[in-house]
């Protein structure tokens, strides 16, 4: 995708990362030519230096990832409506029902990979099969743009000697563990006793035994299909310490502003909010309490993140980084019930005045208004308001 934004990157070895001068400085994508040179997502920037002296590491753009993936996601609600997301550049598709329109799986495939080259300039590589799995894992055996068939009758020779991290939710701490046993490959998966693949994994090695050997049955989810949303949170790791009440404050009031965006997006309100701590030795404090209304107003959410802070945290040790989570979530068609006390004009002006917020935001971008407490400095890694880069006026 950075190659489409910047013709002169293509063919070289990029990679997305998080700022190298902050905390997060690891690689989130990499180029096909990057990943030929050893480079893995995860790894850090040094070590992705260490492996390619040229590497070209660019900063990530998630408002034109967006955007680029929901125009893909169009092309492909034209060929069928089961459309399920998995992260934010990748889809399931079930197309069991549009052969007849629309040729067999591998004819989709290749027609899918030519209109989203044409229309986006983005190139994609598909996998074709009976279930997710194997579908996710043959869009991972040719890249950068390639069509792979895996069959229900050919994939056990297909697929014996693929490494088995190649395999979804084989990660690295699960392939260190196969290792010991001598299981390298997802043959050597789909070979071993079920029992054994449970005693060294637990439930997830009968599942990675039952995914090699093609015996996933999950469904491709419809896309407007809604899971229902159990909290809603945003957290960050500051790029210093924090040593004051007012300077978590200011973190909370841009955390807050994000989170009742996507309590507003998710149409729901918020019963009760929870603050989690994470001090310079890794130690996590959370704290939690119910509001007097289900509300999605980044300042209530604001105000009971603060007083939690205030009233619970002692100050033992400094603060690393900030999560504002809100939980007891209900619809916000729903009856709210105000304590017979309830200023009622105060909570419908307040109202006004956060949605009057949230289109300013949407309209001019998330910049154009902000609080005000940013004028005197924040310790958010840059990039990280809530749409852009924080204003000349922050101090980063």
């Amino acid at each position: 995708m950075e190659a489409v934004k910047d013709p002169s990157l293509k063919g070289k070895a990029v990679a997305v990362c998080g700022n190298e001068d902050e905390r997060h400085g690891i690689v989130l994508a990499k180029s096909q030519k990057a990943k030929i040179m050893g480079i893995k997502t995860g790894d850090t920037v040094l070590e992705a230096r260490r492996k390619c002296n040229d590497l070209i590491v660019v900063r990530p753009d998630f408002d034109s990832y967006f955007m680029y993936s929901e125009r893909v996601k169009e092309i492909y609600k034209r060929y069928t409506d089961l459309v399920e997301p998995f992260g934010m550049d990748e889809c399931w598709l079930d197309v069991t029902g549009s052969k007849m329109l629309f040729g067999s799986g591998r004819t989709i495939a290749d027609k899918l990979r030519r209109t989203v080259y044409a229309e986006t300039g983005l190139t994609i590589s598909v996998g074709v099969s009976f279930n997710k799995v194997f579908a996710k894992l043959g869009s991972d055996m040719k890249k950068p743009d390639a069509t792979t068939v895996i069959s229900k009758e050919g994939f056990k020779s297909m697929l014996k000697n693929v490494p088995a991290d190649a395999l979804l939710f084989v990660g690295r701490r699960t392939f260190d563990t196969l290792k010991k046993y001598g299981i390298y490959t997802i043959g050597g998966i789909a070979s071993a006793e079920p029992d054994f693949m449970r005693k060294i994994l637990g439930k997830n090695g009968f599942e990675l035994w039952l995914y090699a050997n093609g015996m996933d049955s999950s469904p491709v989810s419809h896309y407007n299909a809604h899971t229902t949303v159990k909290s809603v949170s945003r957290g960050i790791t500051c790029n210093e310490n924090l040593f004051s009440d007012s300077e978590v404050q200011r973190v909370i009031a841009e955390l807050s502003v994000k989170v009742s965006k996507n309590l507003r997006r998710e149409r729901l309100l918020a019963c009760g909010v929870q603050l989690s701590l994470k001090d310079d030795s890794l130690c996590v404090r959370q704290y939690g309490d119910l509001l007097d209304y289900p509300t999605h107003s980044a300042k209530d959410i604001f105000n009971a993140a603060s007083a939690l802070l205030s009233e619970k945290y002692g100050w033992n040790r400094v603060v690393r980084s900030v999560t504002v989570r809100t939980y007891n979530l209900v619809p916000e068609n729903s009856f709210i019930q105000l304590k017979i006390d309830a200023d009622i004009s105060r909570y419908e002006k307040r109202e006004k005045i956060d949605e009057t917020l949230v289109n300013i935001r949407k309209y001019l971008g998330g910049d154009a208004v902000f609080n005000g407490c940013r004028l005197f400095g924040t310790k958010m890694p840059a990039g990280k308001s809530e749409h852009g880069s924080l204003p000349p006026a922050a101090n980063c």
